[in-house]
């Protein structure tokens, strides 16, 4: 039998496993190997995963559904928003709309916490994505690139900050200028369990709330 490290033919029987698969020890590389995995969570394919989690499936379920542990799936969400950026560029001269969509960290009354984006309703794309509480420095992480993209038009809502944050040449504001990234906050709502209304499911962290809402709309 062949070394799955090294290709040698010298290997040995090197007693069972926990779950009573046989295990092989290789005389060249001292490397130690089993034919055969009864956890098979590397075969699991990144899209099986993020589909579950698009169709408001929570860390729990997916593991119960592919079989694998909540753990592995958390360690594979957060893995696959690292990998991820922008999958568009950002073009001169549009039209953006930025929002807030509250949720809640571990407490729903002690961690409340907003998810601000930017939305260009043209193509639906999103530019940037920042989680943490209202306010400016959050704000700004969203709103800064949109300002050197030298846009026509920033419609937001009536929230005090962003006047701070956009020059008054390029900002509005009014009730109905944002009506398609409200749109899109029902979708986050309706799509993600952690952000459904009246759920047991939540983030227990601002990264895996980031991570999903990464994984949401740049995968």
């Amino acid at each position: 039998m062949k070394c799955r490290q090294c290709d040698c033919e010298q290997t040995v029987k090197y007693g069972k496993s926990k779950s009573g698969i046989q295990r092989y020890s290789c005389k060249g590389c001292k490397s130690i190997f089993q034919l055969d995995y009864r956890y098979q969570s590397c075969r699991i394919d990144d899209l099986e995963l993020v589909v579950l989690i698009k169709e408001s499936c929570g860390i729990r379920s997916v593991g119960r559904i592919l079989g694998i542990s909540p753990n592995t799936v958390v360690r594979r969400i957060l893995k696959i928003a690292r990998s991820l950026n922008r999958p568009y560029p950002i073009l001169r001269g549009k039209t953006y709309e930025v929002d807030e969509l509250f949720t809640y960290i571990k407490h729903k009354k002690r961690n409340k916490v907003c998810i601000a984006y930017s939305y260009e309703p043209d193509t639906g794309n999103v530019i940037d994505i920042a989680v943490g509480r209202r306010t400016k420095n959050t704000l700004r992480k969203v709103t800064d690139t949109l300002v050197l993209s030298e846009p026509k038009v920033i419609y937001t809502d009536g929230l005090d900050l962003y006047t701070a944050l956009i020059p008054s040449q390029i900002h509005k504001h009014h009730r109905r200028c944002t009506n398609h990234i409200e749109r899109q906050n029902l979708n986050l709502r309706t799509h993600l369990k952690r952000l459904n209304r009246r759920t047991i499911c939540y983030s227990k962290s601002a990264a895996m709330l980031l991570a999903v809402v990464k994984i949401y709309f740049w995968y």
